[in-house]
């Protein structure tokens, strides 16, 4: 284990804290809304904050990245060890729109602190949970008496998370030189709750398509030609009720090629959660669970690959009726993969699938957006056994693993730089990302600073990656 004191780590943070929270407030300040171009000069305004403070954090490195949307900020602090690990953190700063009128208590943009708690826009989606590593690396530093971490360390922050960030694998791919790592930490994250800490091991991967189904030139007269050419709405229809089996598996043939299983472990860790199913389907909005079977609930949302029917449509929506075959037809699918999962292999096997569900007289066409890749580090991955050691430190207590059914931008970053992804964050579901009144537990908040006090000291003590 690390031998940072913990009580030196403490004291640092409480006598830093009110100057750490103002500056957090300062930056919590400033609109940085990516999806609204009038907000483009308040996200390079957050840029250039953020960078600033990173230099008086003691950042040697810190740079401002222009892309054709919004920048990103580089910093790195090398550790002088040449066989130390190096790590990059990376979060956002850019924030979903917010305005007082949309259901907030206060200003979304002046932070305010009620019952120790510190409501913004931003407080835990994104700045709060990349702020921290600020004071961390202060409070490692002081409680050691080093002059540099004990890890090469690199924070890339990018400002258009919010927006889908729709020029970060380009930024990645053209910087991965100045970005190699040897694993990520990704810090726009949570945690199961505030009496269970725990530390995500993996996020899926997404693929969309969309299927448009062609039949006549023209909607036509359902008593003239009904029952004697193929109708493209209840091929759509069929097309979606094929989609999965009896079993709720995904009917695709090749969907499931690749497939990384849950071991025994892993699906022991997931039991030992306090779940609590009707409680989750009332945040559902649900009356049933339903899915694969053989499964648990949280087996299906973050570890089981899916697909969903997002939408479907043709022919006529209006009131009363109009016989008619529809011209056309269309559905939307989207599909969760999990590691193993390749999204160009999945492509094809829908493509081929869909191909084979068609009738003859029915053109097809299908597009697919850019796909993002399922990410998952191994239990026993000495980086992640870090992670989990120094949140067990701050907390004081057992660390449990979950895994995130959703996906983002950090695949891109496992994919162009070949480095493990670890999750390290502190939100917890009541923090209302991209809802009115967000807000992070200031107590939590601090827990994250002294995670990542304790974490750069023990993986520079218990890793040592192979060339």
């Amino acid at each position: 284990m690390s031998q940072t004191p913990d009580s030196a780590v403490r004291t640092y943070i409480e006598q830093h804290r009110a100057t750490f929270l103002d500056d957090l407030a300062a930056w919590l300040r400033i609109p940085s809304v990516s999806a609204q171009p009038d907000h483009a000069p308040d996200v390079r305004s957050s840029a250039d904050w953020l960078a600033t403070k990173l230099q008086e954090t003691g950042f040697p490195t810190v740079e401002v990245w222009q892309t054709p949307g919004a920048p990103a900020v580089f910093a790195e602090w090398p550790s002088g060890d040449p066989e130390a690990p190096t790590l990059l953190v990376y979060g956002h700063h850019d924030v979903q729109p917010a305005a007082r009128e949309d259901g907030w208590d206060s200003d979304p943009f002046e932070p305010v602190v009620r019952a120790n708690r510190l409501y913004a826009r931003g407080a835990a989606d994104d700045k709060g949970q990349v702020f921290f590593h600020t004071l961390g690396v202060r409070a490692h530093l002081a409680a050691t008496g080093r002059t540099a971490p004990a890890v090469n360390l690199k924070l890339l922050v990018e400002g258009e998370e919010e927006s889908g960030s729709p020029h970060f694998r380009a930024l990645v791919e053209e910087r991965a030189e100045r970005l190699a790592a040897d694993a990520v930490i990704v810090s726009d994250t949570g945690m199961w709750s505030e009496d269970t800490p725990t530390v995500c091991t993996g996020m899926r991967g997404l693929a969309e398509c969309e299927i448009r189904l062609y039949g006549p030139d023209q909607d036509i007269h359902s008593g003239s030609f009904g029952g004697a050419v193929p109708n493209p709405a209840t091929a759509a229809a069929r097309l979606v009720a094929a989609l999965h089996d009896e079993h709720a598996r995904v009917a695709v043939p090749g969907f499931y090629d690749g497939v990384v299983e849950l071991t025994d472990r892993e699906r022991e860790l997931f039991a030992e959660l306090p779940f609590d199913e009707e409680r989750w389907l009332s945040t559902a909005k649900s009356r049933a669970t339903h899915g694969e079977a053989g499964h648990t609930t949280l087996e299906r949302i973050w570890a089981r690959p899916t697909a969903e029917v997002n939408g479907i449509g043709g022919g006529y929506q209006g009131p009363g009726s109009k016989t008619i075959i529809p011209s056309s037809a269309m559905v939307k699918l989207s599909f969760r993969l999990v590691a193993g999962q390749d999204p160009d292999h999945v492509e094809k096997a829908v493509r081929a699938w869909a191909a084979e569900q068609v009738p003859a007289g029915i053109r097809c066409e299908i597009d697919f957006g850019s796909a993002t890749r399922p990410c998952l580090t191994p239990l026993d991955h000495p980086a992640l056994q870090s992670v989990a050691r120094a949140m067990g430190r701050a907390f004081e207590g057992p660390v449990r693993f979950t895994r995130e059914g959703g996906s983002g931008p950090a695949a891109d970053l496992q994919e162009v730089l070949g480095a493990p992804v670890l999750f390290l964050g502190i939100s917890v579901p009541s923090d209302g990302w991209h809802a009115p009144n967000e807000k992070v537990e200031l107590d939590l908040l601090l827990k994250g600073v002294e995670t990542s006090a304790y974490l750069w000291g023990d993986l520079a003590e218990n890793w040592r990656p192979t060339p």
